[in-house]
């Protein structure tokens, strides 16, 4: 099972690590193309075993409560994207000389002979929205594409499906780009870079290794962002083909191979003729919803991969037009009173509530949930002379509160203790006691939700909901 293609999967013994929502479609793509396939999973709850059964009716062969000692005869392992490298099961396949693959590794591998070119993103905060916009870019120019990846789409499906593509856009993690080695893009961008995961990867330096390895390959562009020096480190370290290109995106004025900002038009001076003397606008700054900086980086990333495609600049307009984010990204709720209520749920890490905070001129803050190991110094020290007030919430609030004494003494800060479903509509009513006409409160907890709530998305309805409340 070297570097190429395996055509003939016939009686080839492939275990997939974990079930989910990538192995169970690797284990029926697997088993399709005559694998004999056996499927570990370290949980065995109800979830797992109604999986389980699914798999076993098609004659899958399935081990519960076990992921971590190897099959005899395995050949390949597919693993999950969120199985640590750490794991015993790992250390065995090293030991008996059997690769690993992620679900994006075997998607690769499994495209057929004149494929869709793959277009892709990774970076700490800003993938999904990245690539969302990016499929309605290619979409307005005519291309048939889908947003696929880390984004809840299979690749799988994507490779496997009846469906022909043109090209797709796809969202990486650092897990799954951990797992694909041979995987080579057409152009890819790593967005920014800040730690997370850290407990996965084992360092920053191994995480940054892992998004880097996006530009292996690349054919026609690596786009960075300037403003993170970084993410220009990776390109630099990147092995690509001969003629690729290092591409820039600034909120700044571009320089030449570069995309940006000048007077409220975002502007190309990278797909161009003559790019010393001349620039090519794309679309107006009020064209990206919303138009909060970091929202503007995304957008400039998504047109710089799809300029790199050959798309005109009228379908980058038309592309980000038609656009609408998710939910709980940046989202605009109401107006109460003067103040407007943002939902920002989405912003679960120190680095993308940084980007949502500098959004804005006076804000009360929301913040708090689970920490993962982050810290909250810098965060608050930037913050500082944004903040009217903050309420926080959450499990591991302290550390934001003592950020706050540290590097924003003046700041008024309300701190909730309960952790009840009426915990949000507390931290509501204590937002608009600090709040002042013209002030935005901002949901951007720099934490995850588990402590509270089952996700970011209950979290952004519980706030939405309690706004709501409020407004009537």
């Amino acid at each position: 099972m070297g570097s190429g293609q395996v055509t003939d999967w016939q009686g080839k013994h492939v275990t997939v690590a974990g079930l989910g929502v990538s192995g169970v479609p690797a284990a029926k793509a697997l088993h399709g193309l005559g694998a004999e396939v056996t499927v570990v999973n370290d949980g065995d709850d109800a979830r797992a075993r109604e999986q389980a059964a699914e798999l076993e009716a098609l004659g899958v062969t399935v081990r519960l409560g076990d992921g971590d000692t190897l099959p005899d005869g395995t050949e390949l392992i597919v693993t999950a994207p969120g199985w640590r490298p750490d794991k015993p099961l790992f250390a065995a396949a090293d030991a008996a000389g059997v690769p690993v693959w992620g679900d994006v590794e075997l998607a690769w591998r499994l495209r057929k002979p004149g494929a869709a070119d793959w277009l892709a993103v990774t970076g700490t905060n800003g993938k999904t929205t990245t690539v969302q916009m990016l499929a309605s870019i290619l979409e307005a120019a005519g291309l048939r594409t889908a947003a696929v990846g880390n984004i809840g789409v299979s690749l799988l499906d994507a490779v496997l499906g009846d469906e022909e593509y043109d090209v797709l856009a796809v969202e990486l993690s650092s897990y799954q780009l951990h797992w694909a080695p041979s995987l080579r893009a057409h152009s890819a961008a790593v967005l920014n870079l800040a730690p997370d995961h850290l407990d996965w990867h084992g360092s920053m330096e191994a995480y940054a290794k892992d998004k880097g390895r996006i530009y292996e390959g690349n054919r026609v562009a690596c786009v960075y962002n300037t403003a993170d020096k970084a993410t220009e480190d990776l390109v630099r370290e990147a092995d690509v083909e001969e003629g690729c290109r290092a591409i820039g995106f600034t909120l700044g004025t571009p320089g030449p191979s570069q995309l940006g900002v000048v007077e409220g038009l975002l502007v190309d001076r990278a797909f161009v003729e003559n790019r010393q003397k001349n620039a090519q606008e794309l679309a107006e700054v009020a064209d990206v919803k919303p138009a909060a900086p970091h929202n503007i980086a995304n957008a400039l990333a998504a047109a710089a991969l799809a300029r790199a495609y050959g798309v005109p600049a009228s379908a980058v307009r038309e592309g980000l037009r038609n656009f609408t984010p998710d939910a709980h990204r940046i989202a605009h709720v109401a107006d109460v009173d003067g103040v407007a209520w943002v939902d920002d749920s989405k912003a679960t890490n120190t680095h993308a509530a940084q980007a949502s905070l500098a959004a804005y001129d006076s804000v009360v803050w929301i913040a708090g949930g689970l920490a993962k190991g982050a810290t909250f110094d810098e965060l608050v020290a930037e913050a500082a002379g944004r903040l009217r007030g903050a309420v926080l919430i959450g499990r591991d609030r302290a550390l934001i509160r003592e950020a706050l004494a540290r590097h924003a003494p003046e700041v008024p800060v309300v701190d909730l203790e309960r952790t009840d479903t009426g915990a949000m509509l507390q931290a509501v009513q204590e937002a608009r006691r600090l709040a002042r006409p013209g002030d935005t409160v901002l949901l951007a907890p720099a934490c995850a939700s588990m402590d509270m709530f089952a996700n970011y998305n209950k979290r952004g309805d519980a706030f939405a909901q309690a706004v709501r409340e409020l407004g009537a």
